[in-house]
């Protein structure tokens, strides 16, 4: 099992909260791909955002790319030198999810084990 890094957090409002300000965790793995893309990209003003939009069969999906914005209300967590940043809306749907990276030869991409997901279509790619 990957450990997750949970380091500090910091929002458009206040400077230091908790860690659990968006309850998003992020794997070593994931953190390793990410700083990789963030490398490609040529840019350091860029940060992971992760938002939930309405969408798909089942209600709701998941948005996950990069950002040069931290918006008023956004929680960003720095894990290992990648920020990730979440809206206020989508906090309440991601509080304990975790991202990972899957590398494997049947599948590539990043997964999100969501606790708050009551379900999900047969492709897998919304939830409610």
């Amino acid at each position: 099992m990957t450990d997750t890094i949970t380091e500090t957090v910091s929002t458009a409002d206040t400077a230091h909260v908790p860690a659990a300000a968006h309850g998003v965790g992020l794997t070593d793995t994931a953190a390793l791909k990410v700083r990789s893309l963030l490398t490609q990209e040529g840019r350091e003003d860029l940060r992971l955002r992760v938002a939930v939009q309405p969408g798909g069969c089942s209600g709701l999906i998941y948005q996950l790319y990069f950002d040069e914005r931290v918006l008023d209300g956004d929680a960003l967590v720095d894990f290992d030198g990648v920020e990730v940043v979440v809206d206020k809306m989508s906090v309440p749907y991601l509080d304990g999810a975790s991202i990972n990276f899957e590398d494997t030869i049947e599948k590539q991409g990043f997964t999100i084990d969501n606790p708050n997901a009551g379900g999900s279509c047969a492709c897998g790619d919304s939830f409610h």
